[in-house]
């Protein structure tokens, strides 16, 4: 897998292992661009991110990684941003980095990835999760601040999957995305959850493809092993559904390379 952009580091407090050990497994892995794309700080959700204070040195630890190892991968800066209204802040927006990942991990304020809340799904409607999902996904593409959207059907993570077509439910986040100029990531984490499958799904996938959407890959690594664990697969599923090339960011501009 030539291309990794989104991975973390233990600046989120739920990840483990040093920042040099991600970089080791991903050039052992044979990865070419590493990206780390810690959760930006917001004043919501604190203890699952890193802090305002932190962001500089954050900075520093990739830039100082990137040059120590220059000359065997490529390392990259980015954020992973929960596109939370209300909540996100300008120092993360404009933050001087080379992507920034969209992502979105709460239904209004609940965290419906976060299985200390799964509970909450036997209060509602599936079909209305899965919508209100989408339209936040539909919102942030429009919002016009992201590089990247992250996971794009994180709302599958615990298997409550919802009765009506994924695709109708999807159509338009994905015009959205399209009209935005946005990529897509395939993201392997999906394979360590209930869900048992990368987001997105092979059938978004499909849809995707058809929108002469661009993808990108990412381990969404919370620990070195984790770096590169389905990139075969992934990378095979790209393929499989028509994708030949993916993308890679430098200073918030895309570039493709072949797969």
């Amino acid at each position: 897998m030539r291309v990794d952009l989104h991975n973390h580091t233990t600046l989120c407090n739920h990840a483990e292992g040093e920042m040099y050990q991600y970089i080791e497994k991903a050039i052992a892995s044979g990865t070419e661009y590493f990206g780390f794309s810690e959760h930006a700080p917001m004043a919501f959700d604190e203890r699952y991110r890193m802090r305002f204070d932190q962001m500089e040195q954050y900075r520093e630890d990739v830039l100082g990684l990137r040059k120590a190892y220059a000359d065997r991968i490529e390392i990259l800066l980015g954020l992973e941003v929960d596109f939370l209204p209300g909540y996100m802040d300008d120092r993360v927006l404009n933050a001087d980095v080379d992507y920034l990942i969209g992502s979105v991990h709460f239904i209004g304020k609940w965290g419906f990835d976060n299985p200390e809340f799964i509970g909450e799904y036997q209060n509602r409607d599936i079909d209305q999760i899965w919508q209100e999902y989408f339209d936040a996904v539909t919102a942030m593409a429009k919002s016009g601040y992201f590089d990247i959207v992250g996971h794009i059907d994180l709302i599958k993570v615990f298997k409550y999957l919802p009765k009506k077509d994924i695709r109708l439910i999807a159509a338009e986040a994905l015009e959205a995305i399209k009209k935005a100029d946005m990529t897509i990531e395939i993201n392997m984490a999906g394979y360590r959850k209930p869900v048992a499958e990368p987001y997105p799904s092979p059938l978004l996938l499909d849809e995707i493809r058809q929108r002469d959407i661009p993808v990108t890959f990412g381990s969404d690594a919370h620990k070195p092993q984790q770096v590169s664990l389905y990139a075969k697969e992934v990378v095979t599923l790209a393929k499989a559904h028509g994708f030949d090339k993916c993308a890679v960011f430098k200073e918030r501009e895309r570039e493709l390379l072949n797969i």
